[in-house]
């Protein structure tokens, strides 16, 4: 197939590897409006459009592009905006690669990479900024009716913002001082600027929904309340408790978490202390356990906060890891050392209780798992690795504040609430919910994808075109 299109993707300028590790700033410096309108260039619109298959959201990929080929910027956004209420923060974060680009025809052809779909995304939404007013969609006529949204991260922001253009009055109840969830407590400044985040959440407040921060509803707001006065309850308060892998020696002082150690320095401000009054503690020689994209996160904010030394340390090989490429490659060049096939066993202290190293079982690969992926199996070598600081990256488990404080809630073997995938649906009549509350830690996007079919869900609800629950 003969095509007189660019085959590789039109290269975004980002910082230099030996300038960023030593910053907070975005290492992606997006692209101008000539390099947007060269990239748009290369889609091919299909009329089948495979893209938009691999969008959780489904956003209408062919033809924003087609509006940027065409110059047209503002229509360009206000197409993404019909389906996408955090456009600039889906550009920079979303696994692109697994979802609507792994779907490209252009992508399919030897040779060739796919459009850079996740890239213009974020272009546009960011041109749209610096216009000065965003632009608000239509917003039907109010219906008399309020639901309420637990948790302002990436699933209840969008729950929060399509409810609000049908007519609902909605409230967000966010347990951080800040809304945003994962956007603001998860990912690194470097990767997604707050100030982006505070501005997708702006966008959202004039759609005409209420957020109240410092609300942690079990505790401060009893559940019973929000049921008594809302029409129906969304709740997508994500996955971000601790999960430690158990090993002795997890206890050491220097070991943390990774929400602990990325809360600390993403929400509280860490990294501007003493201009912000939340100072973290950063190890010379720094061992953080996994190989997501939490992983990279960790090890490279260990790298910008002032470890000299930090390893990456998987059980696995490169090939099996769950992590973006791009944030690998960004790892790498930042200078990130990578100890493959090693399990720790054991953190390993000093007579003051101080982390000094992980002991690693040395492992091999054999046969697939449930995963796909090979299982990592012992070789029974050891291994020991030095570190004053070790970072725990090993996934995230349900929060338990209000769960417990909802036994009606009917939950899955793994502590999640038991919901319809398709509508949020669960077992307590007008309760939906969706995310990574459901779903187990997952993705942005897909959390967002919950959030809209909830929306749609909880509006044929109110309107009394549905029941699921039969009475």
């Amino acid at each position: 197939m003969a095509l007189k299109i660019p085959p590789k993707k039109t290269p975004m300028k980002e910082q230099p590897p030996e300038e960023r590790r030593k910053n907070f700033f975005e290492v992606a410096l997006g692209y101008t409006p000539e390099e947007a309108i060269a990239e748009a260039q290369r889609c091919l619109t299909c009329p089948t459009k495979p893209c938009v298959k691999g969008c959780p959201v489904h956003i209408d990929i062919p033809t924003f592009i087609k509006h940027i080929k065409q110059g047209d910027f503002q229509g360009a956004i206000d197409t993404i905006k019909l389906y996408n209420n955090l456009p600039a923060a889906c550009g920079r974060v979303c696994p692109q690669e697994n979802q609507c680009e792994s779907q490209c025809v252009v992508g399919r052809i030897p040779g060739s990479e796919p459009v850079a779909i996740g890239r213009l995304e974020r272009f546009v939404a960011d041109w749209e900024a610096e216009q000065g007013e965003v632009k608000l969609p239509e917003i039907k006529e109010k219906k008399g009716k309020k639901v309420a949204v637990v948790g302002a991260g990436p699933s209840g922001l969008t729950a929060a913002a399509d409810l609000a253009k049908l007519g609902y009055d909605v409230t967000v109840f966010e347990a951080f001082h800040k809304p945003g969830g994962v956007l603001v407590y998860g990912i690194p400044e470097f990767r997604l600027p707050k100030k982006i985040v505070e501005r997708e959440v702006e966008y959202i407040k004039k759609l005409g929904v209420k957020i109240v921060t410092n609300a942690v509803v079990g505790k401060t707001i009893p559940v019973d309340e929000l049921l008594n006065e809302y029409d129906a309850v969304f709740i997508g308060v994500g996955a971000g408790a601790p999960k430690f892998i158990g090993v002795p020696g997890t206890n050491l002082n220097g070991v943390y978490s990774a929400s602990e150690f990325l809360t600390r320095v993403n929400l509280m401000k860490a990294y501007l202390f003493p201009e912000y009054d939340t100072p973290v503690t950063v190890g010379k020689k720094v061992a953080v356990i996994g190989a997501g994209n939490t992983a990279m996160d960790a090890a490279r904010t260990a790298l910008r906060a002032g470890a000299e030394k930090v390893m990456i340390v998987y059980r696995r090989t490169e090939k099996e890891m769950p992590a973006r490429l791009e944030e690998y490659h960004h790892a790498v060049e930042e200078g990130v050392e990578f100890h493959w096939l090693r399990q720790p066993i054991e953190y390993v202290g000093d007579e003051n209780g101080n982390v000094i190293g992980v002991k690693c079982a040395v492992m091999k690969l054999g046969k697939p798992d449930d995963s796909g992926r090979r299982r990592p199996v012992p070789t029974g070598e050891e291994d020991f690795l030095e570190a004053d600081m070790v970072i725990e990256a090993v996934g995230q488990q349900a929060q338990r504040i209000l769960l417990d404080e909802f036994p009606q809630l009917e939950r899955n073997k793994w502590g999640y609430i038991e919901a319809d995938l398709e509508t949020g649906a669960t077992s307590v009549k007008g309760v939906f919910a969706g995310g990574d509350i459901v779903t187990g830690a997952a993705t942005v996007i897909e959390a967002m994808g919950a959030g809209k079919k909830a929306a749609k869900a909880i509006d044929r609800y109110l309107s009394g075109e549905w029941n699921p629950w039969n009475d």
